[in-house]
């Protein structure tokens, strides 16, 4: 078991769940992770939002290794989004050419972007602007067909990048369906640079069936698998399972350093419980049906905590 070859899992930025108090407190209590992601960073109408810029502040963050995302459809955009994290003090970045929702992708963004090599090519050339930044890239097979990530490997394989990650959808099944390993198999034979997996990764032995199919992938990106099972990386790294009542205890300590922290930081009863009862979206899918509902239906602080105490019994 020693001997066997451990891939590196990155967290993958989830918009709405693995804001930068998630992501501390996911270090803290359960860690296994090489690389955070933060949720990606955008301008609308030229300006930066505000709950982007607090999501980067080095001082919000704890984290051993944090990369921030950004989402870009032009150079400009990117040049501008690019200095921002170069003055907040960080040298690496990851460009988001994968996320799959309709309005973003519209605009080109994500990968809406992905059927115009040549929007691609002017875009990801900007790079060679920022000897001092290193740059990766998150992306998906294509917007309609996994042709077109094909097409843009000449251009990826000329440019400096840190390692691409790939997403084996495409954009226009956002999450649904099932991913396409064959088309990511054909990308991964012709890729030249450090290749990460994403999509559906679940457990342990999805990991392991990867590796065996991938041998010479370079680590794993998981977003929905680590918001349902957040020990799943370092049970991977360990070669063991919690026990159940080991996750209950760990899930227990999460649970309060994020409630204590959004206690503290969001206003009122509606704006905490909206928030805090976002998590269980995804955690401990294996939950009695009923006592997950009732965490869910929770509108009040004080039934919500009834609740997932009940829950973690």
């Amino acid at each position: 078991m020693q001997d066997k070859k451990r891939l590196p899992i990155h967290f993958a930025p989830l918009q709405g769940f693995t804001d930068a108090p998630y992501r501390n407190a996911h270090e803290s209590i359960f860690g296994g992770i090489e690389t955070y992601y933060t949720p990606f960073v955008r301008l609308e109408k030229g300006e930066f939002r505000n709950k982007e810029l607090r999501e980067i502040e080095p001082e919000n963050n704890t984290v051993q290794h944090l990369v921030p995302q950004l989402i870009a459809a032009t150079p400009d955009e990117l040049r501008k989004i690019v200095a921002l994290f170069l003055d907040k003090g960080y040298t690496e970045t990851d460009i988001n050419l994968g996320c799959p929702f309709p309005m973003l992708a519209r605009r080109h963004k994500g990968s809406g972007i992905l059927p115009y090599p040549k929007e691609v090519e002017e875009l990801l050339n900007t790079i060679l602007e920022f000897p001092d930044m290193k740059f990766s890239v998150k992306m998906r097979l294509g917007w309609e067909s996994p042709e077109e990530c094909l097409a843009l490997l000449p251009i990826l394989n000329n440019l400096p990048l840190r390692q691409i990650t790939l997403h084996a959808r495409v954009g226009k099944q956002q999450y649904k369906g099932t991913t396409d390993r064959n088309a990511f198999e054909t990308f991964y034979n012709e890729c030249k640079h450090t290749l990460l997996y994403n999509g559906d990764i679940a457990s342990i032995e999805d990991i392991d069936r990867l590796l065996n199919r991938f041998p010479n992938l370079s680590g794993v990106m998981i977003g929905r698998g680590l918001l349902a099972n957040p020990a799943l990386a370092s049970e991977y790294l360990k070669g063991e399972k919690l026990s159940r009542s080991e996750m209950l205890e760990k899930v227990r300590a999460f649970h309060t350093l994020l409630l204590n922290h959004y206690e503290a930081h969001l206003q009122g009863n509606d704006q905490l419980v909206t928030k805090m009862k976002s998590i269980w979206e995804y955690l401990l899918p294996e939950m009695d049906k009923k006592l997950k509902k009732k965490i869910l239906k929770s509108t009040k602080l004080e039934t919500y905590r009834t609740a997932v105490s009940e829950g973690l019994k």
